[in-house]
């Protein structure tokens, strides 16, 4: 589906005077880093570009045509000179006592894109007042609102808070945010003999909410999200009147789905990660998220159970994980406490992760000479 950004004019490509009309050539001026940033957008990303901006009483005698147009033909031409031109330009030429329909914050002039061939909840709206972010709200688009703070607290007042994904000044930013939509996945399976829900956000801080009914498998699982940066919940309900077996694949099965589908088309991310001493010993993980599963394990356990989770085990669940990841993953341990052993694999894994699925915002190339992942 189509995407679309809904940029605002005054305030947001351009700095807005304190009369609020950008009437004469004098008055223009550029926020900075405007243009390479939207630059780096027309060039390489996806969106439809949509400006949207309330003039108010355009073509009245309060403001007239002769002193809108030239200053805005410059503005048009001036991005387009950086290879950015809008794909719609939309303006509402009324007063705010007019309670317009077509007036932002409501929608009347954007009919054309609430029709269903949008991803709205994929899209955004820039622009630097409260209504740019109700728009968005209005839309089921994602906010950004350009701004230096003062205006938290209004919108958390105005119930806003929760439509409005970044706030800032700089469009270092504002690209970063647009470049780098969610890279989440939630994955449900559920058979005869386990039930599992998996959510996974890679560009998380670390958060693990996890309940699998093996305390020591939760441990483990938590130093993946905790060391790896990524937040994961994981709550399963398996058959452990029976043994541990089908709990522990089935979560290996449904973590690797999670990670395949969070990382899409896998544009700009590093790929590869590599280990990690622990105590007396020492744990290597080297992970390649390539598309092809293979496992090589080099690590064994005298203990039959570490916790209540068979050492057996420790292979299936990343067997399973790398069938499901589509990743080649080699481990090895060494050392003399089991415990030790298994934690620093789970460490170890976490870290490639982390360095696996770093992101380059301004790098759209995939990681593989073959043009293919």
């Amino acid at each position: 589906m189509k995407k679309a950004l809904f940029i605002d004019r005054d305030g947001t490509l351009i700095f807005e005077t304190e009369d609020e009309q950008i009437d004469s050539l004098e008055k223009l001026e550029y926020l900075p880093k405007v243009f390479r940033n939207m630059h780096f957008i027309a060039k390489n990303l996806s969106y439809e570009l949509v400006m949207v901006t309330n003039q108010d009483g355009l073509g009245t005698s309060s403001f007239p045509e002769d002193t809108f147009w030239p200053v805005h033909t410059k503005i048009l031409n001036a991005f387009e000179k950086e290879g950015v031109v809008f794909d719609d330009i939309l303006i509402d030429r009324s007063f705010p006592a007019d309670n317009s329909a077509n007036r932002k914050p409501r929608t009347g002039l954007l009919g054309k894109y609430m029709d269903g061939s949008y991803d709205l909840a994929n899209s955004f709206v820039i622009g630097d007042r409260l209504t740019d972010i109700e728009l968005a709200k209005n839309l089921g688009a994602k906010g950004i609102l350009i701004n230096d703070g003062s205006l938290l607290n209004d919108l958390q007042e105005k119930g806003l808070a929760e439509f409005c994904v970044l706030m800032t000044t700089d469009w270092d930013e504002i690209y970063a945010k647009v470049a780098a939509p969610d890279r989440t996945a939630m994955v449900v399976r559920n058979t005869k003999e386990t039930k599992i829900q998996v959510e996974l956000n890679l560009d998380g801080t670390g958060k693990g909410n996890i309940h699998t009914g093996l305390g020591f498998f939760d441990h483990m699982l938590d130093q993946i999200a905790r060391h790896s940066g990524v937040d994961l919940t994981i709550q399963v309900d398996g058959d452990l009147e029976v043994d541990e077996h089908h709990t522990i694949e089935d979560t290996g099965l449904a973590i690797g789905e999670a990670f395949r589908l969070a990382l899409g088309d896998k544009r700009g991310i590093e790929r590869y990660g590599y280990f990690l001493p622990m105590d007396d010993c020492q744990s290597m993980v080297a992970l390649d998220f390539g598309g092809r599963p293979w496992i090589v394990w080099k690590a064994d356990f005298r203990r039959e159970k570490v916790g209540e989770m068979p050492t057996e085990m420790f292979f299936h669940f990343f067997k399973s994980f790398s069938d499901a990841a589509m990743a080649n993953l080699f481990i090895q341990a060494e050392g003399t406490n089991e415990h030790h052993k298994i934690e620093g694999i789970f460490k170890a894994l976490a870290r490639t992760i982390k360095m696996a699925i770093r992101k380059d915002v301004f790098n759209f190339e995939l990681p593989s000479t073959k043009g293919t992942l």
